[in-house]
Parts: structure tokens; sequence; C-alpha cells
């Protein structure tokens, strides 16, 4: 069992202190002088007193590695009852689902790499678009995820959860690795560390391959580098992290089951083979820390260049029967953000208080985002282009305050305001907006008593709506009235939970939670973006358990359950389109048996209405990944990844809308569905020096 992390005290205040005073120091494992360590079961640092919340919690990099998984996005399903698809090519922005959420690519789940946010507002392709591609696991040191609207340094996309990556300042051995498998997968991945001057320097850089098994190869490439400079010094800590990525690839996207059923395509084939796009992110991140006794000051600061070209085709020829219904999306950005924050820790009348306060600012210049009607990758017609400014000023403060022994209290606030300033191709199109709104927090903490705690959180979040839909006016294909959405939509959330290890080697937590949207972000299927909808309510429960018998084996179980309703009274129907009722993990891994290593993983999440009225339904998906390692020799291991064990037949997504295939007279309503890919395997042999 590692217990390289520093452990956080009994009592839940000194854990929290212990939890904030050390910032990177625990999100690194570096730069701690404490002599305990946290337990870590299962490869979760999720102990009694290490948490706000029955379902926060901390991943560290064991579980990434004894985890087989098929794209960088799905590291994220160690975050307990979430789920990573994907419904087009490899390097587009995976699915997400979570406490009843069709994230579509991010839109209520923020995530951050580095220090610097991932999800893109007012996006080419949909609101909070969070692309992960440009992840690389073997560099994360830390996953730090939330959930709910209860944190007050969580801003923007967050009210469903966020999960923050950290990245390693060195690492324990340099990786020169090279894997492949079937339908044409390769990469090689080659990260090493050294120290230099007074500071350590890491770099990393990886290749990836693959075809995928699509009639329509996907000819995915990709080339992504890091260099990393950290630089510890008396109380301070510096960190400049360097990012580039660009990806390219042809994409399978979504198909009609009628067009299946009738042999028009074959399950695994394409009605469009020129769909597919190209993407690139260059960054820029510092990140630093200062401790001074009981005062603590940390600042991040980032800049990012971005491109994207996506070229999807979701309803064939029912728009243009002559040249197809093709359209690419484009976006280009350059963001900018910094956020500093302060700690204050101390007494008040003889009892211990903890005070964090910060600001958050970020600025978006996007200089084109575009929608265009094409055919094979052709333009044809501009539906719009605009040149969008969109700042973002967030300022949050927060309390911790120990009452007694067993009882502490956590009250915050943030306030927010955001301001947008639109430039379309068609004038009507173009304004200025701004909104601004405020969200308190709370948290309660019991306990422990017997090795158990108990929670009680509530708070108000909110997500942004695109910048180009709060001015719009008319609709830009058809010139009819268009309605305009609000900037910022309030969320309220509120959630029970407990945290127990009264059993030896169990960590076990139990949250019952509800979430409520004044305005519902939906994906479109035959606009392939994301639309403000209908206020909803959810509510669920989340059931997390980590068994370490032994050593050498670990046992895991997770299971999600939730309801998911518009909370109006329109005659269409209250079920929200593609929310997740019920996600099953459950796992087993063995770790350094002899020289063996491995683990197998089964996830399956349930049917889902794909109509309000709940007419049409989804199919559940399950399936099974597995993981066999060798350590041939002390620097030498070899490792077999079982993508979809059982080669089961699922969808990773399905979706019910109007199509239209070439040769019918009409559109026709039908599932539309993206397969799972079917059984690969794959084998990597990895040096380490």
């Amino acid at each position: 069992m590692p217990r390289n992390i520093p452990r956080a005290p009994r009592r839940p205040i000194a854990a929290l202190i212990g939890a904030l005073c050390t910032g990177a120091a625990l999100a690194d494992g570096e730069h701690s002088e404490r002599t305990d360590v946290i337990e870590v079961i299962g490869h979760y640092q999720n102990a009694i007193g290490t948490s706000d919340a029955a379902s926060q919690g901390y991943i560290t990099p064991k579980l990434i590695e004894s985890r087989p998984i098929q794209r960088p996005a799905d590291v994220l399903e160690a975050v307990p009852g979430l789920v990573v698809t994907q419904h087009s090519g490899d390097g587009k922005a995976n699915q997400y689902y979570l406490r009843g959420f069709n994230l579509d690519h991010g839109t209520d789940f923020a995530t951050s790499v580095a220090g610097a946010p991932v999800n893109m507002p007012s996006h080419g392709h949909g609101q909070g678009y969070s692309d992960l591609n440009f992840l690389i696991p073997e560099l994360v040191s830390r996953i730090d995820y939330r959930k709910g609207p209860y944190f007050a340094s969580e801003g923007d996309f967050s009210s469903a959860g966020a999960a923050h990556f950290h990245y390693q300042d060195k690492l324990k051995e340099n990786i020169l690795e090279a894997s492949a498998g079937g339908f044409g997968f390769k990469r090689l991945i080659g990260a090493a560390s050294r120290d230099a001057g007074s500071g350590k320097l890491l770099y990393a850089m990886e290749l990836v391959g693959n075809n995928g098994p699509w009639v329509n190869a996907n000819d995915y490439s990709k080339i992504n580098g890091v260099v990393r400079f950290s630089l510890a010094k008396g109380e301070s800590e510096h960190r400049v992290t360097a990012m580039h990525y660009s990806g390219e690839w042809n994409a399978t996207d979504q198909i009609p089951l009628r067009a299946i059923n009738s042999g028009f395509v074959p399950r695994l084939g394409s009605l469009d083979k020129t769909d597919g796009g190209n993407t690139s992110r260059t960054s820029l991140g510092y990140e630093f820390r200062h401790d001074h006794g009981d005062r603590q000051f940390q600042l991040n600061a980032y800049g990012i260049r971005y491109r994207m070209r996506l070229y999807s085709n979701f309803t064939y020829a029912m728009r243009d029967p002559v040249n197809g219904d093709q359209f690419e999306q484009l976006d280009q950005r350059s963001v900018f953000g910094i956020s500093p924050t302060w700690l204050w820790t101390g007494r008040v009348a003889g009892r211990e208080s903890i005070t964090k306060a910060g600001l958050q600012y970020r600025r978006d210049d996007i200089g084109k985002v575009g929608l265009y009607n094409t055919a094979a990758r052709q333009r044809l017609a501009t539906v719009r282009e605009d040149s969008v400014g969109e700042t973002a000023l967030g300022v949050f403060a927060e309390n911790s305050f120990a009452w007694t022994d067993w009882f502490r209290s956590i009250v915050g606030a943030r306030a927010d305001t955001y301001s947008f300033n639109v430039i379309a191709n068609n004038p009507l199109n173009s304004g200025k907006t701004n909104d601004s709104l405020v969200s308190p927090k709370m948290g309660l903490v019991f306990g422990p008593w017997a090795e158990t705690e108990f929670f009680v959180n509530a708070g108000n979040g909110f997500h942004s709506n695109d910048a180009r839909g709060t001015v719009i006016r008319v609709d830009p294909s058809t010139l009819a009235p268009a309605q305009q959405v609000p900037a910022l939509v309030r969320t309220r959330g509120s959630e029970v939970g407990a945290r127990t290890e009264i059993i030896p080697a169990v960590q076990s937590s139990i949250a019952l939670w509800k979430l409520s949207l004044a305005s519902e972000l939906l994906f479109v299927g035959d606009a392939g973006t994301t639309q403000a909808s209908r206020p909803s309510e959810r509510n669920g429960v989340e059931w997390s358990n980590r068994w370490k018998p032994n050593r050498w084996l670990l046992l895991d179980f997770d299971l999600s359950l939730s309801r998911a309703r518009f909370s109006d009274n329109d005659p269409a129907g209250p079920n929200i389109p593609g929310s997740i009722g019920r996600v099953v993990s459950l796992g087993a891994s063995v770790d350094d048996y002899g020289p063996w290593s491995g683990s197998v993983h089964l996830r399956q999440f349930g049917p889902r209405p794909l109509l309000a009225d709940n007419s049409q339904r989804s199919d559940s998906a399950t399936l099974v990944n597995a993981r066999v390692s060798y350590r041939m020799e002390k620097n030498v291991r070899l490792t077999l990844d079982v993508i979809n064990l059982f080669d089961r037949r699922a969808n990773d997504i399905e979706y019910f809308y109007q199509s239209q295939l070439r040769g019918e007279a009409a559109s026709v309503g039908d599932k539309h569905l993206h397969p799972v890919e079917p059984r690969s395997l794959r084998l990597a042999v990895r040096t380490t020096f």
C-alpha cells in the first residue's frame, strides 16, 4: 500500500488545515516534512478527515497505472459515477455522463490541467467543450474531483462536478514505452526528468496513430509535448509548464439504426467519409506558491492558443439532397487568465479557523467562430461567422471554523460577472451584454465517531451560455426571429452523506444529492451543438467502496442512481433526453504480485430516455477492460491491455432525431448510434532508466 502522501490528522479541522496548508505538496507528494501518512485504499486518497463532502475525493497515479485506457480522457472514469464515451473520431472531445447528465463534451463538468482550464465557452461545437486529448496520463500526479456546486473556488461549468489534473515535477523513473495493437493502434511515449540547477526539469513527448475498427479508417495522428520546470526555494515554489498538442482525424459519426438494419451501411460504417477534423492547442502556464507561517499565497497564470476545425454530417441529405448536409465548425481563439488565492489559518475564540479568498480572471479572444455548409470539406456557404470577446471575473471567499472537536462549518460565497462582445457577419446578431450573480455555499462536517464522519452540503452554482445566443435576434439560416438566452444560468444543489473506515482496510462513502438548473443545456443531434433548454431537477444516490484485503489485492465497487426530469409542465414530456439513471463500476486490481500486476474493470451504464415523452429509450451498455503486466527485468515491463474483453455489441451514444438518407423521399425520426469498438489488444513494452 503506498504510504508516501502526508497523513491528515484524525481531527477533521486539523485534517483540513493540513490539506490546505500543504497545497501542492499534497498534489505532488513532495515538499512535505510531515512524518505521518494518509491511508491510500484502492489508489484513492479518500480517508477520514480529507474532504468537505462525501462525494469529494483524490485519485493517485497508482489507479491510472493499474487500468487500461482507450483514450486519454478515460482516466476520468476513475471518478465514481462518471462515464466517458465517444461519438466521433478519436481526436474529437469525448462525451461525458455524470449524475444524470449527458454532459455532451463538458457542459456542466469543469476540468483543468496543471492549473489551466480546459472547458471552452462559446465554442464552435458546443458550450463548455472539454478536449483532453492533450493529456499525458503518465505525467499525472493527482486528480482532485468534486461534485455539486458547494465549493466557493469552483465557477463556470462545475455544477455537476469538477476534476483537476496535477502534473508531476519529477518522475520516479524515466520512461520509454512503445505500444501497438489492433486496428492500427500505435503509440510511443518518452518522459524524463532531471535536476536543472537548483530546480527540476521534466519533459515528455508522445506520438499516437490509430485507424480504429471503422470501415472509413480514423487515420488519427497526434503529436503531444510537455516541458515543465519547477523550483523550490525557501518558502516559495515556482512551476512553469509549456505544452503543445496537435491532432487530425477522419470521423465515423453516429448513423441511423434503419441504415444498419436495411444493410444500407454496415454497423461500423459511415455515411459521409469526409467527416473529421483537426485541433491544435499550445499553452504556457505559471504556478506559484509562497508559505509564510499561518499564511499562504498561490497564483496561477496561463495563456492558451487554440484552433479547431470540425466537419460533421448528422442528417445526411435532409437539408440539401444534392450536396448533402455536411457542415464545418471553426474555432480560433486565445485565452488568458490569472487566479491569485490567499489563505489564512489561526484561532478565533480559541477555535481553529481557516479563511480562503481568491480572484479568477479569464479572457477569451475568439478571433473567429464559424459555421459553414460544406461538401467533402469544401465550403458552400457561410451560415454564420463571428468574432467574440468574452471576459469572466469571479471573486470568492470561504471560511472553515471548528466549533467543537467533532463539528466544523464551511461557509462561503462567490460573485461572478461576465461581459460579451459579439461581432457577427450579420449585424443584426452583433451586440454586447453582461450579467452577474452571487452564489452562496455551505458545508457542515460532523465527527469522526467510530472512524465515520457525516456531511451536509448546499450551494448555488451556474453555467454560462454561448455568447452568440445572448445577443441573437434572427436565425442565421432562416432569418426568422430568434429568442435570446440569459448569459448566466443559476443552479442549486444540496447533498447529505457519510464516509466511514469502521471496517479495517475498507473505505466506503454514500451521498444523497439534488440539483436544480434554471435552464438545461442539451445536445441537439441534428445540429451538432448544445442549446439552452427547459428548467430541470435531478436527484440521486452514490455509493463508493474500496477494499484492500491484503498488500497486493484491491477490490472496488461504485453504484450511482439518479432521476432527471424537466421541472416545467411542457406537454412534450418531463424526461431529459440522454440522462443516465444507473452507472455501475466494479473492479479488481493486483499490484506487484511477484513480477505480475493486472486489473479487470467492468463499467455499465443503464438505459436512458431519448425523447422527453420517454417513447424512445437507449439500450444499456456493459464493457469490461483488462490489463496484465509482467516485469521481465528490473527495468523492463511488458503489458497487455484488452479493450472490450468480451467483445460486447453495445453503443457509446444513442440519440433520436430526424434525418434523411439519400434515396429517401422525406426525413425519418430514428435512433442514431455510435457503436463501441470491438475487442482489441494492445501490447506495450516499457523501459525505465
